[in-house]
């Protein structure tokens, strides 16, 4: 069970619309060193359904990589593409 105050994190974008991995670090960082108590990747904040699967597992996987156990991560609450979460 999660307590305190999470963040559904943004998923940051280039210009091109690749994502930003360096951006994404800095911006897990930041929530962390201000005192979040979890993170949420590919959460509620409206891009995550149009990531393919390969962004939606590196966004997930950056996260994990720079929380690196100083805060939870909520994934269960990651929301699937739309085409892994309803397949045609």
């Amino acid at each position: 069970m999660f307590t305190g105050c999470g963040t559904a994190l943004v998923t940051p974008f280039r210009r091109d619309e690749s994502l930003d991995e360096a951006t994404l670090r800095k911006l897990v960082r930041r929530q962390i060193e201000a005192g979040i108590n979890f993170l949420v990747p590919c959460g509620t904040t409206g891009e995550s359904p149009t990531l393919d699967y390969a962004e939606h597992l590196r966004v997930v996987e950056i996260t994990v990589e720079e929380a690196d156990g100083k805060v939870p991560l909520d994934r269960l609450r990651s929301i699937l593409p739309t085409f892994v979460a309803h397949p045609a």
